[in-house]
C-alpha cells in the first residue's frame, strides 16, 4: 500500500524568516493558524518565472498548501489572502519585531489560534499606520500569557495581594509584580486595567479598546523587555539593535509609537 503524505490546504500563514536552500529554491519558517510554526521548503521560488518570488514576502496574509509529514514539508502553492498592505518604514522594523518574538518564544508545531488572529490584527494595524506601541505591547502580553510566562498582573508576587492602585510596581522576571518607589515601574491601576482586558472574552480587542494609554507608556515597555529576554534567552532582541542602527544612518523622531 502506497501511503500519502498528509496534505494541508488553504492554510492562513504568515512568512516569519526565510533562507536561501539552493540557488533556486528557499527553506521557510512560517507561522500557521492552525499548524503552528511549520518549515517548508519552497522549490523553484527563486527563478525570475516563479509565481512565489512576489508572494512569498514577511507580514502578508497568506494561504498555503504544503504536503509532507518530516521535519520539512513541501510548499504546494501560496496565494496572498489580501486585506492589508506591507508595513513601511518603522512599522516595517515593528513588524520584525513581531516576527522575532515569534522565532524566539514560540516552538514550532504549536498551534494558538487566537495569537494568530492577534498576530494577523498587529500587522493589519501597522500596515494602516495606527501607532506601533500599542500594537507591539498587546502583542507581547499575549504571547506570554499563552506560553504561561506572565504572571498574574493583578496581585504581587511575594504575598498575593491586590495591587493598590496608587502604588508603583515593577516586573521582574523571577518574581512578578513587587511594589517600588514611585520613579520607576507603573501605578497599580494601570495594571489592573491590563489585567482586566486580558481577562475578557476578546483580549486583544478588549486591550485596544480600554488599555490604550498603558500600553504606549514608555514604561510598559521598560517593564516587558526583561521579560521576553529573559525567556527568550537573549541580551537584547536584533530588531531593536536594527533599529538604533537605522536611526544611527538616518535619524527619526524617537517616540514610543516607533521603538519596537
Amino acid at each position: 500500500m502506497v501511503r500519502r503524505s498528509p496534505r494541508v490546504h488553504d492554510e492562513p500563514a504568515y512568512v516569519v524568516h526565510q533562507h536561501d536552500w539552493s540557488e533556486s529554491s528557499l527553506i521557510l519558517d512560517v507561522w500557521a493558524r492552525h499548524h503552528g510554526r511549520v518549515v517548508l521548503v519552497a522549490k523553484g521560488a527563486k527563478r525570475a518565472t516563479s509565481a512565489l518570488r512576489a508572494v512569498l514576502l514577511p507580514l502578508q496574509p497568506l494561504r498555503l498548501d504544503w504536503s509532507g509529514a518530516d521535519e520539512v514539508r513541501t510548499l504546494r502553492g501560496a496565494i496572498w489572502a489580501g486585506g492589508h498592505v506591507l508595513p513601511r518604514g518603522d512599522a516595517l522594523l515593528a513588524g520584525y519585531h513581531l516576527n522575532e518574538l515569534l522565532l524566539r518564544l514560540l516552538p514550532r508545531g504549536e498551534p494558538h489560534p487566537s495569537l494568530f488572529d492577534a498576530y494577523a490584527a498587529a500587522v493589519a494595524g501597522l500596515g494602516r499606520g495606527q501607532p506601533a506601541a500599542p500594537l507591539l505591547r498587546a502583542f507581547e502580553l499575549l504571547l506570554l500569557r499563552a506560553q504561561g510566562w506572565l504572571p498574574d498582573l493583578a496581585r504581587t508576587a511575594a504575598a498575593l495581594q491586590p495591587l493598590q492602585p496608587t502604588q508603583h510596581y515593577r516586573l521582574l522576571p523571577e518574581h512578578g509584580l513587587l511594589p517600588c518607589e514611585a520613579e520607576r515601574g507603573l501605578p497599580g491601576a494601570h495594571w489592573l486595567r491590563l489585567a482586566a482586558a486580558l481577562q475578557a472574552p476578546e483580549p486583544w480587542d478588549a486591550l485596544q479598546a480600554s488599555a490604550q494609554a498603558v500600553l504606549a507608556a514608555p514604561a510598559l515597555r521598560q517593564e516587558l523587555l526583561p521579560l521576553l529576554h529573559y525567556h527568550s534567552g537573549v541580551r537584547a532582541l536584533r530588531s531593536r539593535a536594527l533599529w538604533r542602527e537605522v536611526q544611527r544612518l538616518l535619524p527619526l523622531p524617537t517616540t514610543s509609537d516607533t521603538v519596537p
